[in-house]
């Protein structure tokens, strides 16, 4: 049984967000896009008020020699800057390339929580029945607590979307809290005690 989530430091994972929108299907998840992406720009400030760790987990779309600026580069030149802009990842934000679903897979992610003595990740971000999904399974087999924001995820295909909120929840003890609920639960936590960052 996971430890409950306020015995636990939290870190905030951005999953995929800067993105062309180039990809197939993309039209299909921005449609889907613009109520969670001001939810996931919520959680991130949230996240700097309570001083709790923000870190992003980009795919590479293939560009295996491009840097972080060039990555965010790309995006704000896609379709769709006005959804990138507002997620651009700070100077002091941890950044991570990652080549497949699973922000675990192939990057430091995982030296990065044992580092910081993360025990929980709250997951944002896309695609929720993909990316979201594998990212929170690898995060479950390594005994981490998992808190997915649920109006914070964006999904391919809604019904898939909630089949995968379901699955964390019942299959890997995740806790499925609005943006809201979560901004709350680590202001408590934050006036009650240091949150290291």
């Amino acid at each position: 049984m996971a430890v409950p989530a306020e015995n636990k430091r939290t870190l905030l994972l951005i999953v995929d967000m800067l993105s062309d929108y180039s990809f197939p299907d993309a039209e299909q998840l921005l449609d889907n896009a613009e109520r969670p992406a001001r939810h996931i720009r919520q959680a991130r400030d949230a996240a700097d008020s309570a001083s709790v760790l923000v870190v992003y987990a980009n795919d590479v779309h293939g560009l295996w020699s491009c840097s972080r600026e060039q990555l965010c580069e790309r995006a704000l030149n896609g379709r769709r800057p006005d959804l990138v802009t507002p997620l651009l990842p700070r100077p002091s934000d941890a950044f991570m390339h990652k080549g497949q679903h699973s922000a675990f897979y192939g990057t430091p992610l995982a030296h990065l929580l044992h580092e910081k003595q993360i025990g929980e990740i709250a997951l944002a971000g896309q695609v929720t029945e993909q990316c979201i999904l594998y990212t929170a399974l690898d995060a479950h087999v390594r005994h981490y607590a998992i808190t997915v924001l649920r109006d914070a995820v964006i999904a391919l295909d809604r019904e898939l979307g909630e089949a995968a909120l379901r699955m964390m929840s019942r299959n890997m003890s995740a806790r499925v809290l609005t943006t809201q609920q979560w901004h709350e639960e680590i202001s408590r936590a934050h006036i009650g005690g240091p949150r290291l960052a």
